[in-house]
């Protein structure tokens, strides 16, 4: 699992009980693996599909910084599944666990799902750029 991303949560993140919204982390998660599976893919025109199970651990409130670890679960021909966790920066709690999203790769024109060209091998292969 490769943690890439943080954010900080804020205000404007929280809901009624002032922890994080379960909506807002769920467009995050959302967000972040779309421009994994982009980057992983050297391509643009994905759609999300699915999202699979999700499961909520722990909360996270304001202030707090999270962080976004994504992996590939799986790759097809059109396709590519991913596993997200989200978790705590500071205490390295989980607070999130999105599985078995899938992202499909489209023709931009036709919107048809089209073949991406990647095996499960070459996309685990891939080295990740880290700032230094």
């Amino acid at each position: 699992m490769r943690f890439l991303s943080r954010r900080l949560v804020m205000p404007n993140d929280l809901n009624f009980a002032g922890s994080l919204f379960g909506g807002r982390i769920l467009e995050w998660i959302d967000e972040e693996a779309y421009i994994f599976a982009a980057c992983q893919l050297d391509a643009k025109s994905l759609v999300t599909k699915h999202i699979g199970a999700i499961s909520f651990e722990t909360s996270a409130y304001q202030g707090d910084v999270v962080e976004f670890g994504l992996g590939v679960k799986k790759a097809g021909r059109t396709s590519v599944t991913l596993t997200c966790v989200v978790r705590n920066k500071q205490t390295k709690q989980n607070i999130c666990v999105a599985d078995d999203i899938v992202f499909v790769h489209i023709d931009p024109a036709t919107r048809a799902p089209q073949p991406h060209g990647k095996t499960l091998a070459e996309l685990e292969s891939i080295k990740i750029e880290t700032p230094e």
